[in-house]
């Protein structure tokens, strides 16, 4: 009952000024995934920042989703809700819309007890018949699924096949799967993690990465899989400064500011989100390259940047430069991003103008 192997997007939920869901937007952005080797889409889920979507919302972008993929990768529904009630309801939907599985975050805030959460996850999995992936996230929900209350639902709901395990803790890990005797699906839940999980016997991983870079995210994965332990360590590593990066603020901040810099308009946030501060890594290459450019702040495009190179630092430049590159191709988005997480990282934070600087940056 396995519902994939590999590399699934937590995908963002692209959102208008108006705080609707930009459905024109979230249809590229799959398309884009599936071209760049994603191996499932998990749509509403903590990146897509399904707890502030309405129950009508949240269902047509289930929908919208199922509808797009048309069964060329699996569709995994975030139908989780700290009501036993309103998460059955949500999975029932979803199961009717034709996903192949349910991710189910354990209740948030109501910090229930290991055998509240049992019942609370048999009722959910009982009443639908697609598999369904566990989500422990213990810093978005303030519990810990423990590793027996896991195995047990694991061993006794025949529909809850996996675990998505995101508590950050690899002794944790490790117990979960000596518990199950390696046959539970373990996805990491961390970007920094998806190697030493997969040491472990894990699945693959549940991504905020491949929002960004989905063709280095696969390989990380397939390569290991494929028993390129070397090249698998070896993409792990290099992308762990771009994921720091993506968690410099509350997720989903960093990662949709990190789409609008690619070019892809998508950071528009739930008023309970707003925008990333300019204090941190993705603020202050956002800020700098507003400055340079003379855009608005919410519309930085790699094809609007046309600056004077004799007004720009050696340092700025590099900036600059991966910026002004177009992406046309989704092949292409990865290593370009990659590109940009490399530049900042050479940019002083005294060097960057504040937000309220005007102008163009003189040379430093």
């Amino acid at each position: 009952m396995s519902i994939f192997k590999g590399a699934a997007v937590a995908i963002i939920t692209p959102m208008t000024e108006t705080q609707e869901v930009n459905y024109e937007k979230l249809g590229e952005l799959i398309e884009e995934q599936i071209a760049g080797g994603t191996d499932a889409i998990v749509i509403c889920g903590t990146t897509g920042e399904a707890s502030t979507l309405s129950h009508e919302e949240h269902l047509d972008a289930i929908k919208y989703t199922v509808e797009k993929v048309k069964h060329r990768i699996p569709v995994i529904a975030g139908t989780g809700s700290n009501s036993t009630e309103t998460a059955i309801y949500l999975s029932q939907e979803a199961e009717k819309y034709g996903v192949d599985g349910l991710l189910l975050v354990s209740p948030y805030f109501n910090k229930a007890t290991q055998k509240g959460l049992i019942a609370h996850f048999t009722a959910i999995a009982d009443s639908v018949k697609v598999p369904v992936i566990l989500y422990n996230i213990q810093g978005r929900t303030g519990v810990n699924i423990a590793p027996e209350t896991i195995v047990y639902l694991f061993n006794n709901v025949e529909n809850i096949v996996a675990v998505k395990e995101a508590s950050g803790n690899i002794s944790q890990v490790a117990k979960i799967m000596q518990l199950t005797d390696g046959k539970i699906d373990l996805y990491s839940g961390n970007d920094d993690q998806v190697v030493p999980i997969l040491s472990l016997g894990g699945s693959g991983v549940i991504s905020v990465l491949s929002n960004v870079a989905p063709r280095e995210t696969h390989d990380m994965v397939q390569k290991f899989l494929d028993g390129d332990v070397a090249g698998s360590r070896e993409i792990q590593l290099r992308a762990l400064p771009l994921i720091d990066a993506l968690f410099c603020e509350v997720n989903p901040i960093p990662v949709k500011a990190a789409l609008n810099l690619m070019g892809c308009f998508s950071a528009h946030y739930f008023t309970a989100i707003a925008s990333i501060s300019q204090s941190t890594p993705f603020g202050r290459v956002l800020t700098a390259t507003q400055l340079l450019a003379g855009l608005d702040t919410k519309y930085v495009a790699y094809t609007s940047l046309n600056v004077p190179k004799s007004f720009i630092s050696a340092r700025k430049q590099v900036v600059l430069n991966t910026l002004s590159n177009p992406v046309p191709a989704a092949s292409r988005i990865a290593p370009t991003f990659l590109q940009l997480c490399s530049a900042w990282a050479a940019i002083p934070s005294a060097t960057v103008p504040s937000a309220g600087s005007t102008g163009i940056c003189p040379d430093v």
